[in-house]
């Protein structure tokens, strides 16, 4: 492009793209008003966030004073996974057909507080915030924006192995309910938007059984419109393994908007050879014998809108 167009016009367009997606998210700005939100987390931290929207200069802050302060859990998040989770946040709120980049966040001035969780100064642990609070984070913006009801907020970061085999995933659930729009289910959302091994494949290369993967009908919370279904998976260890989950929403249920009711908390389980079922923490790790199970019933995305 350069040899053929001469490198002062390319670089001119790419200063043109970040342009138009600083306008574009300025037109969102144009639509919104001050508004700000309040996050708890299962750990008992809160996220807070503020907006205040300058219209003459058609600017916003975006402020989480007032957010927990650094923890001595795993649960902090570096301050750029917040501005991650704010250009993602915003970049959503534009209807137009835009590339993700820089300019997305030219109108918008980011406040966050050091030595907060999230901002974290080290050596503060921080291997939760990527996966965990970044879900907090989005979610208590899209809430502050009453644009969309809570995800599950959690990836369901589910690991086991032993000396020779290790396995980690994520586990989706249904996606949350908007103005005008129903929820998907058993889809992952947000951050946990990654893909899971088909059943096939797990079994054939690690010694585990998947006896039951299943949509819970009904589960999403509901209102005018509601959230998608969540799941129930199980996995049968055939081999001694350690099994470690690392999840939220298990203690608070995530929130509706406008109305609408919290989605369901989620439940971690182990069944042991007995046939008992033992209940596992939302951070917890057990070792399962051959023979038995896993289980993880996500959370379910609040609804939207009184019923």
């Amino acid at each position: 492009m350069i040899a053929l167009f001469g490198m002062p016009v390319v670089k001119a367009y790419m200063g043109h793209v970040q342009d138009n997606a600083a306008e574009s998210v300025r037109r969102v700005l144009d639509r919104l008003h001050d508004s700000e939100f309040s996050y708890e987390m299962d750990q008992g931290t809160i996220i807070k966030v503020k907006i205040s929207v300058d219209k003459k200069k058609r600017e916003a802050t975006v402020d989480f004073t007032g957010t927990s302060p650094q923890q001595n859990t795993n649960f902090n998040a570096p301050a750029p996974v917040t501005r991650a989770a704010v250009l993602y946040v915003f970049r959503v709120m534009v209807d137009d057909d835009i590339p993700m980049n820089a300019g997305c966040l030219r109108p918008i001035n980011i406040v966050v507080p050091e030595q907060s969780m999230l901002s974290p100064q080290y050596p503060a642990a921080v291997v939760a915030g990527n996966v965990e609070t970044s879900q907090a984070v989005t979610n208590c913006l899209f809430g502050a924006l009453g644009a969309l009801s809570c995800s599950q907020g959690t990836m369901n970061n589910l690991t086991y192995g032993n000396d020779q085999y290790q396995y980690y995933e994520t586990i989706c659930s249904g996606s949350p309910a908007g103005p005008g729009f129903n929820g998907t289910d058993a889809v992952h959302v947000h951050m946990t938007n990654t893909r899971l091994t088909d059943p096939e494949v797990l079994e054939f290369r690690f010694p585990v059984v998947l006896e039951d993967f299943h949509i819970r009908k009904g589960s999403g919370g509901r209102g005018k419109w509601h959230a998608g279904d969540g799941i129930y998976r199980r996995v049968r260890f055939r081999e001694k393994m350690d099994c470690a989950i690392l999840s939220g929403h298990r203690r608070v249920p995530p929130f509706g908007l406008a109305g609408g009711e919290a989605g369901h908390i989620g439940e971690n389980r182990v069944r042991r050879l007995n046939g008992n079922e033992e209940k596992l923490q939302g951070c917890d790790q057990t070792v399962l014998e051959a023979g038995e199970a896993v289980i993880i019933i996500t959370p379910t995305a609040g609804g939207y809108g009184k019923a």
